[in-house]
């Protein structure tokens, strides 16, 4: 198979996941969607030799967060419902932003430069030796991490606060 159908394919299964994410109304599968969009975002990244990106993709955001997503949701009991009409404020803001996105993406590829030569790399312009990030993700951005980490932590204790139920508790009211 050639790498150019094998690109289509997974862009089109990229686009499609993500459209089934926004407009599934069963939250568990939303977030399954999600997940096979990462994985064939991961897919496009092997195929542009972006071997550490595409990993990082998969284990970090298709694992952890869709992981962490699935747990909020069965953790809250969410249930796909009837979903509100739309009111005008909201229908009408969002066609003049899709405009606004339209005539964007037609002025940017109207005025861009496709066939313009690439600036030559040099040898230390960048390296992909996995010593070094993980020398600065260790080092450099430690801090960064470990408060992220920390942030998901604690809003995972806030989800399961917000959703323990509390029987018994009608004479504190």
């Amino acid at each position: 198979m050639a790498p150019d159908s094998l690109f289509y394919f997974f862009a089109a299964l990229t686009v499609l996941s993500a459209l089934a994410v926004v407009f599934n109304r069963n939250a568990v599968a939303a977030a399954l969607c999600f997940f096979i969009s990462l994985c064939s975002t991961g897919v496009l990244f092997v195929l542009l030799d972006a071997y550490l990106l595409a990993f990082m993709l998969v284990l970090v955001y298709a694992g952890a967060v869709v992981a962490l997503f699935l747990f909020i949701i069965m953790l809250l009991d969410m249930q796909g419902g009837n979903r509100r009409p739309f009111k005008l404020a909201s229908v009408v803001s969002s066609a003049i932003a899709g405009a606004l996105l339209l005539v964007g993406v037609g002025t940017f590829v109207s005025h861009a430069k496709f066939n313009a030569p690439l600036p030559a790399l040099t040898e230390g312009t960048f390296s992909t030796d996995l010593k070094i990030y993980g020398a600065k993700l260790f080092t450099s951005y430690l801090l960064p991490v470990e408060i992220v980490g920390f942030l998901l932590l604690i809003a995972m204790l806030g989800v399961i606060v917000l959703s323990k139920r509390f029987e018994g508790l009608e004479d504190v009211k």
